[in-house]
């Protein structure tokens, strides 16, 4: 896919998503898909995945498509409410998130986000919420710089 920008992702990946292991394997303004291998840091202490890691993958993958719709506009995206469910419990293997647009209007994007375990089942399903902002608009302090993966 010519506009797959799943390579260029991870080459630039640092922060929670290299901490976490979370790999792209596409990225597209329309489809943005992670996985990660479940290990003992993606653990709480009744040895499944925390649902924590659930909601940042989440948001992730929803930020990143976000960002890539948004980027070429002039403008960056910051998530403002993430509402994961969490569906299975998970002890290992892998972990596949995709996510996809429900709407991309001018000023902020929601996008839903599943993720599926290597028999294919659900193992969470969330909705992330992101406000666009022009770049360099104040937030908190700081200058906001467009960057996919926010």
């Amino acid at each position: 896919m010519a506009d797959d920008l799943g390579e260029m992702m991870n080459q630039a990946r640092g922060g929670w998503d290299e901490a976490m292991g979370l790999r792209f394997v596409s990225a597209t303004r329309d489809e943005v898909v992670a996985e990660y291998v479940v290990d003992r840091r993606h653990h709480q202490g009744y040895g499944i995945v925390h649902g924590g890691m659930h909601c940042g993958a989440i948001e992730t993958v929803c930020s990143t498509g976000a960002a890539l719709d948004a980027m070429p506009r002039g403008l960056a995206v910051v998530g403002v409410e993430n509402n994961t469910s969490f569906v299975r419990a998970v002890r290992a293997g892998r972990v596949r998130v995709t996510a996809r647009p429900i709407t991309r209007g001018r000023r902020s994007q929601l996008w839903e986000a599943v993720a599926h375990d290597e028999e294919g089942r659900v193992v969470s399903c969330g909705r992330v919420r992101l406000l666009c902002l022009e770049a360099g608009s104040d937030l908190a302090g700081e200058s906001v710089k467009p960057r996919p993966g926010g």
